[in-house]
């Protein structure tokens, strides 16, 4: 009804804004209509002989000459007078001698004049023009009226056909009308006005108040929508909505899993040091809405679970060879073999106390140093050889030692799963300062990376083991390289020589600046002490 409305406004306004200009159209067409045939009498021959010889009178040559004009041109009267203003010529002849009802004066003067007046036979268009002689001297004047009911004829008879294209104009307007709202109707689903806008407030309160990241995108690959949760966890902006995908984000697996490159439910992605399930749902229109899992926490755990699952293993095998341990000293002591009882002790004892001070010796950050220590035990118990490279220097001066334990860990982690079980499988690993910039290297003789896929390892979600209980694999690598990325470093992977891998990361502005004498000072000796009573 509105848009109906809104049409049959339209159109009377559009028909009022035509009438109004034609009828002053048609007044100045009736005008100079009475101007033309008043200029045309005035320039007739003989004309102003008869005005000075002759006399004003109903049959009279000039009375004549006029009427036969007016019947000619079908105007409504064709008025000659004198300098005087005295009429020679009228329609009605009890008129003629009788001096003009308007004013004369300026055709009379010499000037022509054409307007809309009232005379004795009512309203008219009218036309006066100058009276003159072959000398080109003013004797009298023509005045010339056409009748104004013509006029308002002529636009009268226009209305009819003039409403007949506005009816026809409303009745397009009507069907389009109709046509609109009933798609309308079909694209909202009969909802009213009130009901879209109460629908759209709710939904803005519970996009923002839902934790899960919510992100809807369009046909071009832009975002459309995203609610706060989305930006946490993204790192995007209020002023990305609008942008490409593509534009807004880095280019990664996360990019790449949102964009619909990669399918599949509960895809894994990394965003900064989060961990990320996304899972797309394409809309009818090309775009597709996507929501987001924050699995840092669960996958924390998880990973947290499957170290202890291993630890769990390495003490029961521990505990199996300290058992053969046990019964071997104690055959020895029962045998009476006591001086081979002490050398079996002190070369057991001795082994892990030299793992412990190899590594405090050349790491002297506490984490890192127990880290490897803990791993060293886990090798050995998995039947790898884990050694420290002889260029391991690294102060106790790291600026975030969780990070690079983090880096480390994965790694080592990746090596002993990719040697265990192998006949001879070995670990090497170096940690050393350059400057300000920590660098991070394990080599193994596992099977080695082909080179073409050194840069997918990296990725979210490429793994080549199993997949855990808890959840996917696929973790370890991205973070190991997102976080040297986000100080400005990076994660590599070569071809070691005689076989295996060797990955390299560098991690810059690791260490703090060096104070003087701080490299041997007690602070360096207490923490190796420390990291060696955490290795035993």
């Amino acid at each position: 009804m509105m848009q109906l409305a809104i049409a049959t406004g339209v159109t009377a306004l559009a028909t009022g804004l035509f009438l109004a200009p034609l009828s002053a159209q048609l007044d100045d067409q009736a005008m100079r209509r009475a101007l033309a045939i008043a200029q045309t009498t005035a320039a007739e021959p003989r004309l102003d002989d008869a005005l000075e010889t002759s006399r004003p009178s109903p049959h009279g040559p000039v009375q004549n000459e006029a009427e036969r004009i007016r019947a000619a041109t079908g105007a409504e009267y064709v008025v000659i007078m004198d300098k005087r203003g005295v009429r020679w010529s009228h329609t009605d002849p009890d008129e003629i001698g009788r001096h003009v009802s308007t004013d004369p004066s300026a055709a009379l003067s010499g000037r022509e004049v054409m307007q809309i007046d009232e005379g004795t036979l009512g309203r008219s268009a009218r036309g006066k023009v100058p009276l003159r002689d072959e000398h080109g001297k003013v004797v009298g004047a023509v005045s010339v009226g056409i009748a104004y009911e013509s006029v308002r004829e002529r636009l009268l008879s226009t209305v009819p056909q003039l409403l007949a294209y506005a009816g026809g104009a409303l009745a397009v307007g009507a069907l389009a009308a109709y046509l609109v709202s009933r798609r309308l109707q079909r694209r909202t689903h009969d909802l009213a006005f009130s009901d879209i806008s109460a629908l759209l407030a709710e939904r803005e309160a519970m996009l923002h108040g839902i934790r899960e990241g919510f992100l809807a995108l369009d046909g071009q690959g832009r975002i459309r929508l995203m609610n706060d949760e989305a930006q946490r966890l993204l790192d995007l902006r209020a002023e990305d909505t609008g942008r490409p995908l593509e534009a807004a984000l880095p280019p990664g697996r996360t990019t790449d899993v949102l964009a619909g490159r990669v399918s599949g439910a509960d895809l894994l992605a990394v965003s900064g040091h989060r961990v990320l399930v996304a899972n797309r749902m394409p809309t009818d229109d090309g775009g597709a809405v996507v929501t987001l899992r924050d699995r840092t926490e669960l996958e924390r755990l998880g990973r947290e679970l499957d170290g202890t699952r291993g630890l769990i293993d390495a003490l029961r095998a521990q505990d199996h060879e300290h058992a053969n341990r046990l019964h071997t000293l104690l055959g020895l002591l029962e045998l009476g073999l006591h001086e081979e009882a002490v050398e079996f002790v002190t070369r057991v004892v001795g082994v892990h106390r030299a793992t412990a001070e190899q590594v405090t010796e050349r790491i002297h950050d506490p984490l890192l140093a127990a880290l490897l220590v803990g791993k060293a035990t886990v090798a050995t118990e998995r039947g790898v050889s884990l050694r420290i490279a002889s260029g391991t220097r690294l102060p106790d001066r790291l600026i975030d030692p969780h990070s690079l334990v983090t880096v480390l860990g994965n790694l080592v982690d990746n090596a002993l799963d990719a040697t265990a079980g192998a006949p001879d499988a070995q670990v090497e690993v170096e940690v050393r300062a350059e400057g300000r910039t920590a660098v991070v290297r394990v080599a193994d003789n596992g099977p080695g990376v082909p080179e073409e896929r050194r840069d997918e390892i990296f990725t979210e979600g490429w793994t080549t083991k199993e997949p855990p209980a808890h959840g996917q694999r696929g973790i370890g690598l991205a973070l190991v390289r997102r976080l040297a990325e986000r100080y400005g470093g990076g994660a590599v992977v070569d071809e070691r020589p005689g076989g295996g891998a060797v990955f390299t990361v560098t991690v810059p502005d690791a260490l703090s600046e060096e104070l003087p004498g701080a490299a041997g000072g007690p602070g360096g000796a207490h923490c190796a002490e420390d990291a060696t009573e955490a290795g035993r």
